[in-house]
């Protein structure tokens, strides 16, 4: 069990689900990543998702994309986060997923790429863009290295192809919440259709991510699914200007609020 897998199960045992916050390398400032991940496991993450900064990303609403954006000009590069992640690593039991463009991947070399994110503390990826058609080899190299790799399921996504999917991948399953890009929304999400169904074609937990942003919304969530993945309103806190990482502390410790099952 790599870290992940090991932070998700003890969630399982307590009959609690697990949080997953979402950050952007580079966001609110060049040095943020060091400072902000120790705060987010104090504050209750059981995983951490890193977001590298690419400059088109998939399905990301407005203030992701605008915070990789800022991210990008002030000099974050893939290389830059993973020295910020390794600096801190040691000091850290929460897993940490990459959330990374095959692009970035491809451009690097699969091996290579992958072997730095390991030789940093990295516990995982996402690749939000790689079809199920061409993912062998990413999640394959991930396997060797000992570390997951998740792939999305959307709203959309067929019954058949939702678990060749969920079959693929490991650690987690990543389930789109809603349809559409990320961003904060009123209403809870409506998972428990979607998450039975997962549930009779794999035993991995299931992550459920898009439109979370309350404490309500992630006790909604984790009535069915096992984890919360919280992005879009993390981001935005955090950018907001101010003390960024007390802001943080604050938020991620009432969302933690809603992880108790009932």
């Amino acid at each position: 069990m790599n870290r992940i897998e090991q932070r998700l199960s003890e969630a399982r045992q307590r009959s609690a689900g697990a949080l997953i916050p979402y950050v952007c390398a580079g966001a609110p400032a060049l040095d943020a990543l060091a400072r902000v991940l120790p705060v987010l496991e104090r504050a209750g993450a059981s995983v951490i998702e890193v977001g590298i900064p690419y400059s088109d990303p998939i399905a990301d609403g407005p203030v992701i994309a605008a915070s990789m954006h800022k991210a990008l000009e002030r000099g974050m590069t893939p290389e830059l986060a993973l020295e910020q992640i390794a600096s801190v690593r040691e000091r850290l039991e929460s897993g940490i997923v990459a959330m990374v463009s095959v692009s970035l991947v491809y451009a690097a070399g699969i091996g290579a790429f992958i072997g730095r994110c390991r030789d940093a503390g990295v516990d995982g990826f996402i690749f939000p863009d790689a079809p199920l058609e061409e993912s062998d080899e990413l999640v394959s190299a991930a396997k060797e290295a000992g570390l997951t790799a998740s792939l999305l399921i959307s709203p959309t996504t067929p019954g058949d192809r939702a678990a060749q999917i969920a079959e693929t991948c490991t650690g987690f399953i990543y389930m789109i919440a809603r349809a559409g890009i990320t961003g904060e929304r009123e209403a809870p999400p409506e998972v428990a259709d979607r998450v039975r169904a997962l549930r009779g074609v794999t035993k991995l937990p299931i992550g459920c991510g898009f439109g979370i942003s309350t404490a309500e919304h992630v006790r909604a969530v984790c009535e069915h699914a096992d984890a919360a993945i919280v992005g879009s309103a993390l981001v935005r806190r955090l950018d907001a200007g101010g003390d960024p990482y007390a802001e943080a502390e604050s938020f991620v410790t009432e969302l933690s609020t809603g992880l108790v099952r009932f």
